[in-house]
């Protein structure tokens, strides 16, 4: 295998994983949400006991926003970095074929 080919496919190899962990954790939001209104029906039925929309909660829940925000931002940021080492990659490949 070549150098370009070993570069390729250990770039693909990171750009798989990136994707499968960013399916991953878009998996949990989707659960996380799912439940969040869940909680809300109740809430808006009567439901529930407690305050769900308390100061604490409400606090909290902005800081867990924020957080998830950021984690979010910095895979795209990371998956945008793979894709561009990528782009380069078949670039170097297309010019070492076509030389």
């Amino acid at each position: 295998m070549s150098s370009p080919e070993a570069a390729n496919a250990a770039a693909f190899e990171e750009l798989e994983t990136l994707v499968r962990s960013l399916g991953e954790e878009l998996a949990r939001f989707r659960k996380r949400a799912l439940h969040a209104e869940s909680k809300l029906k109740q809430a808006q039925a009567g439901g529930t006991g407690g305050d769900l929309f308390s100061g604490d909660r409400i606090a909290a829940l902005e800081a867990e926003n924020q957080d998830l925000r950021a984690r979010v931002d910095g895979a795209a940021s990371r998956t945008r970095a793979v894709l561009e080492r990528v782009r380069f990659l078949r670039q170097q490949a297309a010019q070492g074929n076509g030389e």
